[in-house]
């Protein structure tokens, strides 16, 4: 045993010393050979089309996000079905605006593509996809959920088929006193052609038998809903057997429809809606008075081309295809829903129904403490900058410095950008009562903010007759610069106070948007604002601005280069970090600046409400990005970036998204924070990081997931907490 064993390590010693020699040879044949370096991996073209997720996309997934809070039980009942016709509100817009765009590339075969490369017909055929499954949703919640749960608190919407004879004789007189008066149903034939129906409105399509009073057969009719009418009509409570009772207004109109053609049998009403085109575009070359143009524009947007025809379900197939040869719309933009037509319309339940409990609870937005010690805002602002974020704060520190201005008669000067605000808001009212007081008093007014055309028309004349100099910016680019500058004589100096904000000046929805509001006397602040508001209603070369940034001069290119110093400090050996929380994020170069971040370590965090067409989580390329959208009680709204900058961050508020119009083609502003302020942004904005509950998380592949608590973690909400915080009770 002990021979055998050593003959095996005599064995085993050789065979060690041969691999040795060969691994000897070997190495000192590798040393003879050239120096090849290591194959490297292609750089990513970061401009490839898979890197992208379609704009309209990703639009129409921010309206399903809101669609599923009809589904969150934490929700009061009432709020859940505010969420759900808000849902049909956003989807006209989104018909009226996106799909009716992408319709009119094909019309007049000039298809562009945006970075994700989507031909425009490819695109329409996945909205349709997407919104055929959401609105069938929709209808399903309201049908199966929504009413139920609204009948066990009492609230019931009345079908004709369960009225009593004392309640049908009620709408019946109804009927014959507020809607006949004022209804025109016309009947199809060749002197009588199909009505040019208003866009978004009511109609019925009604099948007829038997002859006219002039001996005409038509056999068909349109009736328009009369547009003054209320969808929703309260049954008097002596009727009911208690509880808030309501009807439709399509359900009076079925019932009685014979009555309208006498003589006749109405065999068939169906309801159905058109949505049409509401863009509204300009040769800006052509323009000599932007006022004047746009006025003649506005009555066109009701009768652009059709993008969409909603039908009842019911409605046979020989007068949907009636209507789609009128209207020349291919099936892929038909609608068959199982209930009425115009569900935006049923927020008018918000007014007829006073059940508290089924609503959020109310609260009385705060007030910093040296705002509340006061009521001299210049004093205030002559001892600090506030900061107030809307609506947990009150706008009305804003709305004071505005109307203190306007009777102090220090106060010399007032400028202003409006936007959004409406023609009896108490910033107009203001704004009205300094110019008749003397004050030089400059308004920009924005005439073409989407859907606000006719209101700001109507401001501006309003303006115009109190005395103000009002201007329309620049043709081309939109104002969207949120400025108040007031010029105040004090002793032999002049001095400046400022408002810049990243939301409008509209205290309604100051009440509903979050949105910051940066109110200061600095110096350089009042100079830069001063000089913007020079370049919007003067001419001349760009001015050189000391604390604010300005689209579409400096903006863009800050941002590219606060990205850029990120990636210097991550090579350098520092942390990197980037939190951006804007509306939308759709700019190609800052998106391929995100990535080329990520791909080297910056941390990156991203609150995107809506659009976003950056894909987080792809290997290599956007694997440090995080992107999350909160959906909430209120509608977030708030643009603030915020840079690590190597331990001293780097903190804007701005009006501006993280869009092309934004950077490129607007005119924005963005203001630097510092201290205390800076601080604050910074923990806020760390709570919508948190939240768990009202909060949903982008993946690769352009889908969502709401986030919830892992086990053992407490719900956060960050819209709750920072009402507990800044809110009073």
């Amino acid at each position: 045993m002990e021979l055998e064993t050593g003959v095996e390590e005599m064995i085993e010693n050789a065979e060690l010393e041969q691999v040795c020699d060969a691994t000897v040879a070997l190495r000192d044949s590798r040393e003879s050979l050239p120096t090849i370096d290591p194959i490297e991996a292609p750089p990513v073209d970061l401009k490839a089309s898979e890197l992208y997720i379609n704009r309209e996309l990703s639009h129409l997934q921010f309206n399903v996000r809101v669609l599923e809070q009809a589904l969150d039980e934490k929700q009061p009942l009432l709020e859940r079905l505010m969420f759900l016709l808000i849902f049909s509100s956003n989807l006209d817009e989104f018909f009226e605006i996106r799909v009716a765009e992408q319709m009119r590339q094909l019309k007049y075969g000039r298809e562009a593509v945006g970075p994700d490369a989507m031909h425009p017909q490819k695109v329409l055929e996945k909205i349709r996809e997407i919104c055929e499954i959401n609105v069938d949703r929709q209808y399903r919640i309201l049908n199966e959920i929504m009413l139920p749960a609204l009948e066990r608190e009492g609230i019931h919407f009345h079908r004709r088929g369960t009225w009593t004879p004392e309640q049908r004789a009620w709408v019946e007189e109804y009927f014959n006193e507020k809607v006949v008066p004022v209804i025109s149903p016309i009947g199809l034939d060749p002197s009588h052609p199909f009505p040019r129906l208003v866009n978004k409105s009511l109609n019925f399509i009604v099948e007829l038998d038997g002859k006219d009073a002039f001996g005409r057969e038509t056999g068909m009719a349109i009736i328009p809903a009369p547009r003054s009418l209320p969808r929703l009509i309260r049954l008097p409570d002596e009727l009911c057997d208690g509880g808030d009772n309501l009807i439709f207004l399509s359900s009076i109109i079925h019932e009685f429809a014979d009555t309208l053609f006498p003589g006749m049998t109405v065999d068939g009403c169906f309801q159905f809606r058109i949505t049409r085109n509401a863009d509204l575009s300009f040769d800006f070359e052509e323009i000599e008075d932007l006022a004047r143009t746009l006025r003649g524009e506005l009555h066109s947007r009701k009768f652009g081309d059709a993008v969409r025809l909603e039908v009842d379900n019911r409605t046979p197939e020989h007068l949907i295809a009636f209507l789609q040869e009128e209207f020349k719309l291919p099936t892929a933009h038909v609608y068959r829903v199982d209930g009425p037509v115009n569900l935006t319309r049923l927020m008018a339940v918000r007014d007829l129904v006073e059940r508290k409990e089924l609503r959020w609870d109310p609260f009385t937005p705060g007030l910093p403490n040296k705002l509340k010690s006061t009521d001299d805002v210049f004093s205030a602002l002559k001892r600090g900058d506030q900061l107030l974020l809307h609506p947990f704060q009150s706008f009305t520190p804003v709305i004071d410095l505005l109307r203190q201005a306007a009777k102090d008669p220090d106060v010399i000067a007032i400028k202003q950008t409006l936007y959004r605000t409406g023609v009896k808001s108490d910033i107009v009212n203001a704004l009205v009562e300094a110019a008749r007081a003397g004050k030089e008093v400059t308004v920009v007014i924005e005439l073409r903010a989407r859907f606000d055309e006719e209101s700001n028309l109507q401001l501006a004349s309003r303006l115009q007759e109190a005395g103000c100099l009002v201007v329309y910016g620049v043709v081309g680019y939109k104002t969207h610069a949120k400025m108040m500058l007031v010029v105040r004589r004090e002793g032999n100096n002049l001095t400046r106070y400022c408002h810049l904000g990243t939301g409008n000046y509209h205290s309604g929805t100051a009440r509903l948007y979050t949105d910051y509001s940066y109110m200061t006397a600095d110096e350089q602040v009042g100079e830069d604002v001063h000089k913007i508001f020079q370049q919007l209603t003067g001419m001349g070369k760009i001015q050189k601005l000391q604390k604010l940034y300005n689209a579409p001069f400096t903006l863009h290119a800050k941002m590219i280069e606060l990205i850029h110093n990120e990636i210097r400090n991550v090579k350098a050996g520092n942390e990197g970090h980037i939190i951006i929380k804007v509306n939308g994020l759709t700019e190609p170069k800052l998106i391929r600046t995100l990535y080329e971040a990520s791909q080297v370590g910056v941390k990156v965090d991203l609150i995107i409400r809506g659009m976003c067409r950056l894909r987080p989580g792809l290997e290599g390329i956007s694997d440090n990005i995080r992107v999350r959208s909160i959906i909430g009680r209120f509608l977030e709204h708030t643009r603030v970036y915020w840079f690590a900058n190597a331990g001293k961050p780097t903190v804007i508020c701005s009006s501006a998204d993280w869009m092309e119009r934004n950077m490129l083609n607007r005119v924005e502003t963005g203001f630097e924070l510092y201290g205390k302020h800076a601080a604050r942004i910074r923990s806020e904005l760390d709570y919508y990081l948190r939240d768990n509950c009202q909060s949903w998380e982008l993946h690769s592949d352009g889908s969502y997931t709401q986030n919830i608590p892992a086990e053992g973690e407490e719900l956060f909400s960050a819209q709750q907490t920072l009402l507990n915080e800044l809110a009073n009770s």
